[in-house]
């Protein structure tokens, strides 16, 4: 068959790379300059790998995607160093990425940690996650692990992630959340935009064509039921077509779609991304990775310091920083330019390190991406859609469809397996 894939993330990827395995040809359009989709990166002139716009690391229990590193050769460029995981509490940051760190927090009676550490080992050992979903995460933490320890270390988390819907949240998200996590966490060599680049070389030199800088306007259904998808690489017609993008994107871009369908891609919620990189001149934080933070004593959810996981060396000894929130598209982050947000974010920093001065910033970048975590509801493996679309030949593959695992590279290969699988039994 001819496929054509809208999308050149991992997702995309994935799927263009199994196709072509079994036989298929593929023609991958892409917005952007480069492949990677939420996972690519930029390289500043002073570095010797590229950076991810928004943080990005794998679990060691990431299955998929370290098996199709084993599958292109490039196992060995993986690797997975042990950094501190943190949160942020009356004015300080405390590791809590191991039972002997929870055991040392101060601000949490015994009885608190007990049921906490109880709670935690469920959550890690079960693999039923649909009772979960009955339920919110507010309710049931709230109960089985007792309002202290959830109203200490959880309930500022949700609140800060999810803002005023923060209570919506089912259990079984927040379940997803804690099973797979392991203390390691997972690097490319190059960064994650060089995977994607090896995944993308892989997908050309099994004979498909990827077109950048190439974003889709339009597809709709011929009368002899092929598909006809237009981009500003021209006007080209498939057997199949695989769309790797929002809801709100599909229901643009495609015509002919029911209106009842529509009306359902409407109704999927979902938050956007914002993050201002800092490039800074000296460490900021005393080896913490990553800081949960609460979201009402600063206006960023999560401190992430990458050069206390990966060394500063590859970034010409900048001292990298994300200041990262999840926000919808119709909350100031969103309008406000790169200047304000740095007015806003960085008189922050000296809570974290009274020494910090602005002097230290070398550089800044701000990136925003509209479409970057679902909002899972009570029983929402009843609104997750399919992949296939009434659209007969039409395919779509979303951050909604890896429910109820939490978005990442490790489900988007996942994701662009399946894809790939029912394309393949059209």
């Amino acid at each position: 068959m001819k496929v054509g894939i809208v999308g050149a993330g991992i997702t995309g990827l994935t799927a263009a790379y199994e196709l072509a395995k079994k036989g298929h040809f593929v023609e991958v359009f892409e917005a952007s300059e480069k492949v990677g989709g939420l996972a690519s990166g930029f390289k500043d002139e002073a570095w010797e790998w590229p950076l991810e716009r928004f943080y990005h690391h794998w679990f060691a229990s990431d299955h998929a995607v370290l098996a199709l590193l084993k599958e292109l050769g490039l196992k060995d460029k993986a690797f997975f160093p042990r950094p501190i995981t943190s949160i942020w509490y009356k004015g300080e940051a405390y590791p809590f990425d191991s039972p002997p760190a929870v055991l040392k927090f101060p601000h949490l009676s015994l009885q608190g940690k007990i049921r906490f550490g109880l709670v935690g080992l469920y959550l890690r050992l079960t693999t039923k996650w649909e009772p979960l979903e009955k339920h919110t995460a507010h309710d049931w933490l709230s109960r089985r692990m007792g309002y202290e320890a959830y109203s200490v270390l959880w309930k500022p988390l949700l609140e800060g992630k999810f803002g005023p819907i923060y209570q919506e949240v089912n259990m079984a998200w927040f379940w997803a959340r804690l099973h797979k996590r392991s203390p390691r966490l997972g690097y490319f060599e190059g960064g994650f935009q060089a995977f994607a680049d090896a995944l993308a070389s892989k997908v050309e030199e099994m004979g498909g064509i990827i077109h950048l800088k190439s974003p889709v306007k339009q597809i709709k259904q011929e009368e002899d039921g092929r598909l006809e998808l237009v981009s500003t690489a021209g006007v080209k017609k498939f057997d199949a077509v695989l769309a790797t993008c929002s809801p709100k994107m599909l229901a643009a871009i495609v015509r002919g779609l029911p209106e009842d369908y529509v009306e359902y891609l409407a109704k999927l919620r979902f938050l956007g991304a914002v993050v201002l990189i800092l490039a800074l001149k000296h460490p900021l934080t005393s080896g913490h990775y990553w800081i949960n933070l609460p979201k009402g004593e600063f206006p960023f959810l999560a401190l992430v310091e990458h050069t206390n996981y990966i060394s500063p060396e590859h970034y010409g000894g900048d001292h990298i920083v994300y200041l990262g929130d999840y926000v919808p598209t119709t909350h100031e982050y969103f309008r406000l330019g790169k200047e304000k947000l740095e007015e806003l974010f960085i008189p922050h920093l000296s809570r974290f390190n009274p020494a910090f001065k602005p002097e230290w910033i070398r550089k800044t970048w701000l990136f925003r991406e509209p479409y970057a975590q679902p909002v899972p509801v009570v029983n929402q493996s009843k609104l997750v859609p399919t992949i296939e679309t009434p659209l007969p030949g039409l395919y779509w593959a979303s951050m909604h469809h890896v429910y109820p695992w939490d978005r990442g590279t490790n489900y988007s290969v996942e994701l662009g397996k399946r894809a790939a699988e029912k394309i393949s039994n059209l």
